[in-house]
């Protein structure tokens, strides 16, 4: 096993990620490793990567608009009227505004898919009234890595729809076919584990209070937005929650298309004036910034299942791996669980994860025994994992940007650290026990 070319490939990417190289180059040596290794001519290797890629075209595109979407949103200014509202509904409630962070973190994955481009807005201005409330900053930082993270596990709308999609695709390449709707009937379960880890972390973890020194931040483009900022809800406010619910009306219709979803909720905005026509080349390259780099590492990784798939090395791998357990489902769950823990760790992301375990995960599944759902639970939660605790995922990076511009707020054993004891154990717990019950 220790000399199998998807083995060795897998060692190596997570490896060179762990090491800091950018995903996407990790991605594409580990690949034209792996198929070195299994005796691939090194032009017929990158062929099949190229030709793989293809697999996440909707997926990339998918990214591409949402960051329109996400950017047309943020131009109306409406992240920052919904900041002001927080403020007077928090008052001095500090557990009240920990659920209200983690409640608009959730809405930025599905109802306003603005990802983590709402916190550099929301949390550098709530910093003054969690100090007054000697609010402790781990637990806002569980809250906002739950609501980035727990509902694209659990929910089939916004990013979820992407995260759902991309398993079903990457299961039926692997020979395993599940509709995507089925997905969200098991992969609740793993929003419920998050749902009890951010109680913990809220109610019990830390509740105690913790003093923070007041410092006076330098003015920025968002303060100075803030001020300039009207008070109530102006037309164009409300022009750009109509087409946010346009869009995740579209998604959750019959029609059930992201894309057009997106597509409409830009079109709002544009007709009801809430964009100009002039900003529109300004949304897009927003948007390909913003989620630009997930789109391609989306594209690379397609690729690297289809090389894994291509060296002919991973039915072997199976073959050893469930020799090697015996047979037993619980330790098979802990292994593959142990297994997408590792990898995700080092890449720091869920979605790019899922076409490498899932080349793996399907056919060892099927070896063990392991029925659909349990397999979609195995899959979802192993790829999970690299959301939470990892320092390079941005569902830490982002709630770490809000909370420590003053400094006062380390991004490993304030965000990393809890959000890895919080979320990723009930994950791992359940995803083993689940496994081998369902």
């Amino acid at each position: 096993m220790l000399t199998n070319p998807v083995f060795l490939s897998v060692v190596i990417m997570v490896v060179l990620c762990l090491l800091k190289l950018n995903v996407l180059l990790a991605l594409i040596v580990a690949a034209l490793a792996g198929g070195a290794l299994a005796g691939m001519p090194l032009g017929e290797t990158m062929s099949t990567l190229i030709g793989g890629m293809g697999g996440n075209s909707s997926t990339a595109l998918s990214y591409i608009l949402l960051g329109a979407l996400a950017a047309s949103l943020h131009k109306t200014g409406i992240a920052v009227v919904l900041t002001r509202r927080i403020g007077r509904l928090v008052k001095d409630k500090a557990v009240v505004m920990l659920l209200i962070i983690a409640g608009v973190a959730s809405l930025s994955q599905n109802l306003i898919p603005v990802h983590i481009a709402f916190i550099p807005i929301l949390v550098p201005p709530l910093l003054a009234v969690m100090n007054k409330l000697k609010l402790d900053r781990r637990a806002a930082a569980a809250a906002l890595t739950f609501g980035l993270k727990a509902p694209y596990v659990a929910l089939p709308i916004g990013y979820g729809w992407i995260f759902h999609g991309i398993m079903s695709d990457q299961m039926a390449e692997n020979g395993l076919v599940v509709a995507q709707g089925q997905i969200w009937h098991v992969m609740w379960v793993a929003g419920l584990a998050m749902l009890v880890g951010l109680i913990v972390a809220v109610f019990f973890t830390y509740r105690k209070p913790r003093e923070y020194q007041e410092l006076q931040l330098a003015p920025d483009a968002v303060a100075e937005n803030m001020a300039a900022a009207p008070e109530k809800m102006t037309r164009s406010h409300w022009v750009a929650l109509v087409g946010a619910l346009s869009a995740l009306a579209i998604q959750v219709s019959p029609l059930g298309s992201l894309h057009i979803g997106a597509l409409v909720g830009i079109a709002i905005m544009l007709v009801g004036r809430a964009i100009r026509w002039q900003d529109i080349d300004e949304m897009i390259s927003s948007g390909i910034g913003m989620m630009g780099f997930i789109a391609f590492v989306m594209l690379v990784a397609a690729g690297y299942g289809a090389v894994i798939r291509e060296t002919g090395a991973v039915q072997p791998l199976v073959e050893t791996a469930s020799a090697l357990l015996g047979g037993s489902r619980l330790i098979g769950a802990t292994v593959m669980i142990l297994i997408g823990l590792f990898i995700t760790m080092g890449l720091g992301t869920s979605f790019g994860t899922i076409p490498i375990i899932a080349a793996i995960y399907v056919p060892m599944a099927m070896s063990l025994g392991f029925s659909t759902p349990a397999t979609i639970l195995l899959i979802g939660i192993a790829a999970a994992l690299g959301d939470a605790g990892s320092p390079a995922s941005d569902s830490t990076l982002g709630p770490t940007a809000g909370l420590n511009v003053d400094g006062q707020h380390d991004h490993i054993w304030d965000t990393c650290v809890p959000t890895f004891l919080h979320f990723n154990i009930p994950l791992m717990i359940v995803g083993i026990l689940g496994a081998v019950i369902l």
